[in-house]
Formats: C-alpha cells, sequence, structure tokens
C-alpha cells in the first residue's frame, strides 16, 4: 500500500467544488497516496481530523473556502489530534475570498494546486514551509477555546462583508463582479452619506483597545486584523513586527477611505502618517460595541457593552506556500 503524502480535506459546499470536485475525486482515485475526506457540515471536521491523523500524512490540505480553513485550523489548535507535530497546512484557491489561499501563492485551477501540492510532498518540504501566527479568537459566550483564524474584519468593512454576503450574492453574479459593486455601494454611502436600504448600514460606534498603545473609540469605515503578510491595504504595519496581530482602522470620516485605499494602491499607506488612519501592531486587541459584528474567515461574531471580543496570537503553524 502507497505511503499517505497528502491528507485532502474537502468542503463540497464551498463555491469552487460545485465544479471542480468530481476532476478533484477523479485525480485522488488514480493516485493512492492521496488520502481524500470530504464532511457535509463544519462539525464533522473533528472526526475527519482524527481519521486523517491515523494515516500521518506529510501534508494536510484544505480544499475549501475561508470558513472551512478556519474550521479546520480551529480543530488543528483545539483537537490535539496530531499531538505536538501537527503536518503543514495547504490551502487550495476556492470559496468567495480565498484571502488565505491567495497570501499562501495559491490562485487559479483547483486541480493545478493540488497536483503541485503532490509534487511537493513526495520530495522536501522544508523550502517551501512558513510559518504563519494565528489570531485566537475569545468571547465571552463562548467558554475557553478560542477560534482561529487568519483575517478579521469589523466595523463597516464587517458590514459591508455581510451586505454583499445577504444583498449581492444571490445574484449569481461572478465573484470579482460581486466584490467590486459591494466597494462600489460602500464607497457610495461612505461619500454621500446615504441612509438607503440598498446600501451597506452606517458603521455603529466600536471601541478597540489595543495592548500598551492605548484605546482608539468612534465610527470606524473599516476594521482589519490579520497575521496575513499578503493585506488588502498595506505591509508597513507595526514595524513588520514578527509574531503581532496587523490592526488597520480608517475612522469615519468624509472621503477619508477613498484617501486610504488611493494611498495604498500607489504604494504610500503607512510610510507617512494620515489623520484619522491607525496602523498598528499589537498582542492582544479587544473590540467592544453596541451590537457591532466582526467576521473572522467567513464566521460572524458579535461584540456587545460589556462582552467584548478579544484577539491575541496564537502558536504558529507550519504552511505550504506555493509561491515564492
Amino acid at each position: 500500500m502507497a505511503r499517505v503524502r497528502v491528507a485532502l480535506l474537502s468542503n463540497p459546499k464551498s463555491t469552487g467544488n460545485v465544479a471542480q470536485l468530481p476532476r478533484v475525486r477523479a485525480y485522488c482515485a488514480e493516485h493512492p497516496d492521496i488520502f481524500h475526506y470530504e464532511v457535509e457540515a463544519v462539525d464533522q471536521i473533528g472526526e475527519a481530523l482524527r481519521t486523517i491523523a491515523r494515516v500521518k500524512p506529510a501534508v494536510l490540505v484544505i480544499n475549501g473556502g475561508d470558513g472551512t480553513v478556519q474550521a479546520a485550523l480551529t480543530e488543528l489548535y483545539n483537537g490535539g489530534h496530531f499531538g505536538d507535530n501537527p503536518p503543514p497546512v495547504a490551502v487550495l484557491p476556492n470559496g468567495k475570498t480565498n484571502l488565505i489561499a491567495l497570501d499562501l501563492g495559491a490562485h487559479g485551477n483547483v486541480l493545478q494546486s493540488l497536483e503541485r501540492l503532490v509534487e511537493l510532498a513526495r520530495g522536501d518540504l522544508t523550502p517551501h514551509l512558513v510559518a504563519r501566527e494565528l489570531i485566537a479568537l475569545r468571547h465571552g459566550a463562548m467558554g475557553g477555546k478560542p477560534v482561529i483564524g487568519m483575517f478579521l474584519g469589523g466595523a463597516g468593512l464587517a458590514d459591508t462583508m455581510l451586505y454583499c454576503r445577504h444583498k449581492i450574492y444571490p445574484l449569481g453574479l461572478p465573484n470579482g463582479v460581486s466584490h467590486v459593486l459591494a466597494a462600489l455601494a460602500l464607497m457610495v454611502r461612505q461619500l454621500f452619506r446615504l441612509k438607503l436600504s440598498f446600501l451597506p448600514p452606517a458603521p455603529s460606534n466600536l471601541s478597540v483597545s489595543v495592548r500598551r498603545d492605548g484605546k482608539l473609540s468612534g465610527k470606524f469605515a473599516l476594521l482589519l486584523v490579520t497575521t496575513l503578510e499578503k493585506l488588502l491595504l498595506t505591509d508597513d504595519i507595526g514595524g513588520k513586527s514578527s509574531g503581532r496581530l496587523k490592526l488597520i482602522a480608517v475612522e469615519q470620516r468624509p472621503f477619508l477611505l477613498l484617501r486610504a485605499v488611493t494611498a495604498s494602491l500607489l504604494g504610500k499607506l503607512g510610510r507617512t502618517q494620515m489623520a484619522g488612519v491607525h496602523l498598528e501592531g499589537a498582542d492582544e486587541i479587544s473590540i467592544e460595541g453596541h451590537a457591532s459584528d466582526v467576521i473572522l474567515d467567513g464566521e460572524t461574531f458579535r461584540a456587545e457593552i460589556g462582552q467584548p471580543i478579544r484577539l491575541s496570537t496564537a502558536a504558529p503553524l507550519s504552511f505550504v506556500r506555493l509561491a515564492a
């Protein structure tokens, strides 16, 4: 029997798998060194990883959207299925946003990325491994175990992500078109202060505490916390400090978000100070607000007054990077 080099964890309900999964299944059937496990729901991921741990793969490949990746990382962190030596993780380009896959150099065709990972797993993976810090999210209603992820959006950004999910995705448009429409709707509401049902809602008051660096309070058009290297706006946060959460907060002011995005496109964001734009590196962050939603890799959590969402860094995990 061939040694299992790759364990593939697939979520058939992820966007890209609707068309790609039959080809992925056929490819796996032809390669005995791939162990393919499919889950229909997030609560099956624990059992999936318990089973995968028995075959001791060289690499764990996740075939799903950012929400599937987040659920798998959370189970890896809390479940202890692999003891102290979890396998490196690879992420196929799938789902609606693919932020984690893009950060690791996976883009384009799912099957081609899988083929490349199988090729790498048959040799020495070391040159292709990168350590990534993870975000541990804790909330009063969740108990002691954190949810693990890599990208959190809050304030106006979370409102726009939810607007896109509930108002634009149902139109059946391509993902790229949907994201552009959501961004345009955000800009229209931001620039003209319109309160219309077909636009994203105005952000509510939010308090963000950054340990050792004080507190930010007010309304924010954008709040972003991540450990990803390829940020949406800039890679110059907190002096690029290792092992730290990277925070971007843009206050709700006329034209400020547009100026911040323009500065990012010109490569100037973070290089000069811009009033109302906050770039911080932190070990711990607390977010508190009145029924204010945040989204961690696709999963929504709500910050309340007296019930803040607390973010900290989790132990780093090895990932397989497909591009230099």
